[in-house]
């Protein structure tokens, strides 16, 4: 959920049976939210200080899984969204058991409205990472029972970030299930001091994005990816500014590590474990880093409903500056071929 102005994205959200001229069809998308009134008040905690019709407007339109997202989606040519909790959800519970239910719970609501239209949603499960063996168990009665396509966690749980070795029962279901993590921005578990001061650059406009980036180098430099070669995560927002650093990780890393935990260079876990959405990244210089660094199969399509506007996506992604090939496999070929998805 990268939230840019929860009032400008309430008034930019298109309206009912509102359509793009001529939408490329059929395409996924990967970063599009919902939310259940019991995780709502961990919603709250996060929110940004928007006019609250607008924070309402936003919950509502996360809450409905009828005619106006599949309007939204249907003017954007989006055939099928994975759906997930809108952050923090259960990270953010410090009562472990609570959390594992609630956790349960969404995802039993999330496959309900699956089975209703399961043309045109899919889902990724909520996991209560307290609770390792249990999240490791939840994630696969929803992949082999509920029939999602992978997870999403947002970002540490209680200041526990996943490269925590007590995880590492989870990553083992993940890869050993052969589906994505999608690795979404929370709030620092504590503030940096480098943005004390500066509310103005307080989570989506960069918090969130140095967060996120960071807890995924994390889990490349302790060897999570040594440990479970095969596992694979998604990071939005067009992979969080790494696509552009992978020299100077490679530079600095081999110039600086003195105790090297992993086996090959970081550019390599970039490429071969990681794949990016352009989420709340509609713009052709991010993209083309993102295809340039880590190949043209690693980059998906992705929204951020309702937080960015659908038909702003859309166009985005039908004008990039791309060859139609590419443009072909970033819409939509990509993510049916990470997750298996039909055709």
């Amino acid at each position: 959920m990268r939230r840019r102005s929860l009032l400008s994205a309430a008034a930019a959200a298109p309206a009912i049976g509102a359509a793009i001229a001529a939408p490329l069809p059929g395409k996924i998308a990967l970063e599009e939210h919902f939310i259940t009134p019991a995780l709502l008040g961990y919603l709250a905690e996060t929110k940004s200080p928007e006019p609250e019709f607008a924070r309402a407007e936003l919950v509502r339109r996360m809450m409905d899984f009828g005619e106006q997202r599949l309007a939204a989606m249907d003017g954007a040519g989006v055939a099928r969204a994975i759906l997930s909790i809108s952050g923090p959800g259960v990270q953010a519970e410090p009562d472990g058991a609570r959390a594992t239910r609630l956790a349960a719970e969404a995802n039993d609501a999330l496959a309900g409205e699956i089975q209703k239209r399961p043309d045109r949603y899919g889902g990724f499960a909520h996991l209560a990472m307290q609770d390792p063996a249990g999240a490791a168990r939840e994630l696969e009665r929803c992949v082999r029972d509920l029939k999602f396509q992978g997870a999403m966690i947002n970002h540490h749980t209680l200041g526990v970030y996943l490269d925590d070795p007590r995880n590492d029962v989870f990553w083992e279901a993940l890869q050993g299930l052969d589906v994505p993590l999608y690795l979404h921005p929370a709030d620092s578990f504590r503030m940096p001091h480098v943005l004390e001061g500066v509310p103005e650059l307080h989570k989506p406009v960069w918090e969130w994005t140095t967060e996120t980036s960071t807890h995924a180098l994390r889990l490349i430099v302790t060897g999570v990816f040594d440990r479970f070669p095969r596992a694979q995560v998604i990071l939005g927002h067009m992979g969080e500014t790494l696509p552009y650093m992978l020299s100077r990780l490679d530079s600095r890393y081999g110039f600086t590590a003195t105790d090297r935990r992993i086996r090959r260079k970081p550019s390599d876990y970039l490429r071969g474990n990681i794949s990016v959405t352009t989420s709340g990244q509609f713009d052709d210089v991010p993209l083309k880093a993102a295809l340039a660094a880590l190949g043209e199969t690693r980059v998906m399509f992705s929204i951020d409903y309702p937080y960015e506007d659908s038909d702003t996506a859309a166009r985005f992604i039908e004008n990039a500056a791309i060859d139609e090939a590419t443009r072909a496999r970033v819409a939509a070929g990509n993510a049916r071929a990470l997750m298996k998805l039909p055709g």
